[in-house]
């Protein structure tokens, strides 16, 4: 696949994204308040490149719950600790109860449930949980910025 297929796949599914969400460049303009955008490429279980500009108007605009939702699921200890791991590559429930510091096999399950109704972890055929690649980087970002507003990068 070339840069521009690429390129022209990634502007396809942001448009996608935009309209789900009600923020197609239509209803807001581009430039509405600036622009915020990432981009990142990884190499953790896989090679994942990524790369989105958006206007900060829009993302001001978006509705709060969807956005509350991951915000939840990726707010608690246990499933942060869970993502971080499934970063690294896909993982049984059984394979991450082994990882996890206690907690019982109910509450791995909860937490693996916050995660996928989030839209955060993706549980595969096989009973496997992962991260989806076109997530990893979003994902990383959250952290980083959790972790910039948090202090600890200063």
């Amino acid at each position: 696949m070339t840069d521009d297929d690429r390129l022209a796949d990634l502007e396809t599914r942001v448009a996608a994204l935009e309209a789900a969400v009600g923020t197609a460049p239509a209803e807001q303009p581009p430039t509405a308040g600036g622009t915020v955008g990432y981009t990142g490429t990884v190499s953790l279980d896989g090679d994942v490149g990524w790369r989105i500009d958006y206007s900060a108007g829009a993302v001001a605009a978006m509705p709060p719950e969807r956005l509350a939702t991951v915000l939840a699921a990726l707010g608690h200890p246990a499933r942060l600790a869970l993502v971080q791991d499934l970063l690294l590559g896909p993982r049984t429930a059984a394979e991450l109860m082994e990882r996890a510091d206690g907690g019982s096999k109910g509450q791995l399950y909860h937490h693996l449930g916050t995660l996928t109704g989030a839209g955060v972890v993706d549980k595969g055929a096989r009973g496997q949980y992962a991260v989806a690649p076109q997530r990893v980087v979003p994902i990383l970002v959250a952290m980083l910025a959790s972790a910039d507003i948090g202090g600890l990068l200063r």
